[in-house]
């Protein structure tokens, strides 16, 4: 979840490292450190706070040096502070480490090396690795050997940066269960947990798979499996500019990348299918149609807003194919003891392809032969090259915490899947592709109009109950799951307590919580259920509750039972859930921008979670 960055090249190091914090802040804001090796020696820089805390440091305390490491962090072992702040040092100096993961076994091993003599300065697991490599170092010839040997006795997860002020024009890198990209430009060489870092030097990365080591120099990139054999890897180019990850004039990130969803679903489709005749092309799903036909059940595993996008995908699964569907949350899919069999396709859906839980459950899958895809966002990730199959959302680089496009690209790329499966199995016909293939493309005009015609209704709706302390939210069939994705969305960047449920729980406890304080989000847009919906506003009103409904456009009756309604445009129902998606993340957005907090970078949250 923290963020590594480190460069070797021709260009003075600490600038570029810093920028690249910067693109990395999303992972983890909790403090920012970065170290060189300049004339033979380590100089080092930490502090508490954010990146800016740490460019404030080095205007008055300035580096140099053509070598360095950097990192920023979210906190798993030891509160923020300076001096759990990354770059992690040896106690010879001569040694640094930064490091995104978790040392499980770390408290064995610093008990050990207090016991041989080692001094201390931190509350981290990752000062352990920065003195085993000292004593490493000691019996090995370079410090590529040593750091071989070092991973040797770590548990756990780890990509992780070292320098050397006796090695100092290298970085060695390894890689274990966590995120770690090699960038090639032509005045040095990188190392990242995220392209989007070094976007302005390079496109071109290499992807270290887990239990690989690289020597980076300069001028050339070695990578070694753990039995010291070299590994011939590819080079992949990123499609992405640095342009795109920057605000382009928007507040925050989130409300440019809600205004980006209307081009990434369009992208997406246009990626995928044919409008003319329906038919989906799915190039790296890599699964035969013979298999395709024999699937007897689906599981999807998703973690926070993945999970929600899942939720929907059971829906659309059996309404349009008639396949039993499951749908579980990963860090616990991965802890029972699912039944799993070769007839059986597991769908992980995942923004950056790293989530650990996520990762694990594909692993687990695999392993009792059942056939494992992923829906990502990221090419080249850890889950995009371990599973069997992939579903690329070309959603583009989403820098905000609160996922907002990668959630409707997501969703978006389910029903390509579902039309392609249907079309396959013979559950839907030439007509019936065509008119799902309409209505998916008119998705991206529909939703540019709720960000035309509603955008100030629902900033002064948001000025009406931005104080309040608890917000209730309800939807009915395929709505039910972004019923709870609009709560998880005010949770996470307004801190207002939000809880989400299917309406027709309310009656089965937080009804209790209703009076005249208690704003109620009802999503409310025509469907097969809308009559009971109304039955559900009526059972608030009748207990003084706030009603915020999202309604279809034309439905004047709704002003008169509700005391704020926010519009969608007419769609079949099986189509609404990404438009009533919409209403709710501005809601969110224009209720945490009044209440003055970090929309982008919300407290204790980082965007990739790649530890358990």
């Amino acid at each position: 979840m923290c963020g590594v960055v480190g460069y070797t090249g021709l260009r003075q190091a600490p600038q570029i490292l810093i920028e690249g914090l910067k693109r990395l802040e999303y992972r983890g804001y909790d403090s920012a450190g970065i170290a060189t090796t300049d004339k033979l020696h380590i100089d080092r820089r930490r502090c508490k706070g954010k990146v800016q805390e740490l460019e404030n440091l080095l205007k008055t305390d300035p580096l140099s040096g053509f070598t360095a490491i950097a990192h920023t962090r979210w906190a798993t072992h030891g509160r923020p502070s300076d001096e759990n702040a990354h770059p992690h040092i040896d106690c010879s100096g001569k040694i640094v480490v930064v490091h995104n993961g978790v040392i499980e076994n770390y408290f064995t091993l610093k008990s050990e090396l207090i016991g041989r003599g080692h001094k201390f300065n931190s509350d981290t697991d990752t000062e352990v690795i920065a003195h085993i490599i000292e004593e490493k170092i000691e019996l090995s010839s370079n410090l590529l050997d040593a750091v071989f040997e070092a991973v040797k006795e770590l548990k756990g997860s780890y990509a992780m940066g070292v320098i050397s002020s006796e090695s100092p024009n290298e970085i060695i890198a390894a890689r274990k269960n966590s995120p770690l990209i090699i960038g090639l430009s032509d005045d040095g060489n990188f190392i990242t947990s995220d392209v989007c870092a070094i976007l302005p030097y390079t496109k071109k990365v290499i992807y270290l798979d887990d239990g690989e080591i690289a020597e980076i120099k300069p001028d050339s990139v070695k990578v070694y499996d753990l039995n010291h054999r070299e590994v011939k890897k590819s080079v992949s180019l990123i499609n992405w500019d640095a342009v795109t990850a920057e605000k382009q004039g928007y507040r925050h990130f989130m409300l440019k990348e809600v205004f980006e969803q209307p081009e990434s679903i369009q992208e997406t489709l246009n990626s995928h299918l044919s409008r003319d005749t329906g038919n989906v092309y799915l190039r790296d799903f890599n699964f035969d149609t013979d298999y395709l036909r024999s699937i007897k059940k689906i599981f999807m595993i998703g973690c926070g807003t993945a999970y929600h996008a899942c939720l929907v995908g059971k829906f659309i699964f059996e309404d349009y194919l008639m396949i039993p569907c499951e749908v579980d949350i990963a860090s616990e899919f991965r802890y029972r003891n699912p039944p799993l069999s070769k007839d059986t396709l597991i769908i992980a859906v995942s923004q950056s392809g790293e989530t650990a839980d996520t990762l694990a459950a594909i692993r687990l899958a695999k392993s009792t032969g059942a056939s494992a895809s992923v829906i990502c966002n990221i090419m080249g990730s850890s889950a995009v090259r371990e599973a069997d199959g992939m579903l690329y959302t070309h959603a583009g680089p989403e820098i905000g915490v609160a996922s907002t496009k990668a959630f409707t690209s997501q969703i978006t790329t389910i029903y390509l899947l579902a039309l392609h499966l249907g079309a396959i199995r013979g559950a839907i016909g030439k007509s019936g592709a065509k008119e799902i293939s309409e209505n998916l493309f008119h998705l991206p005009l529909k939703i540019r109009e709720i960000l035309t015609y509603e955008q100030k209704n629902i900033e002064s709706i948001s000025r009406k109950y931005f104080k309040k302390r608890d917000f209730l939210y309800l939807g009915r069939n395929i709505n039910y799951p972004i019923a709870l994705e609009g709560a998880l969305k005010l949770k996470e960047i307004s801190y207002i307590h939000a809880a989400g449920y299917p309406a027709g729980e309310m009656k089965h406890g937080p009804i209790a919580l209703i009076d005249e304080e208690m704003p109620v989000v009802v999503i409310a847009s025509d469907s097969i259920v809308y009559e009971k919906i109304l039955s559900n506003i009526e059972e608030v009103k009748a207990r003084n509750g706030i009603v915020i409904a999202i309604a279809t456009r034309g439905n004047e009756k709704m002003r008169e039972i509700a005391d704020d309604v926010i519009y969608i445009p007419r769609m079949p129902e099986i189509f609404t859930p990404i438009l009533n998606t919409i209403p709710l993340q501005l809601l969110a957005y224009h209720i945490a921008h009044l209440r003055g907090c970090d929309i982008d970078q919300p407290r204790n949250l980082a965007k990739s979670v790649t530890v358990e």
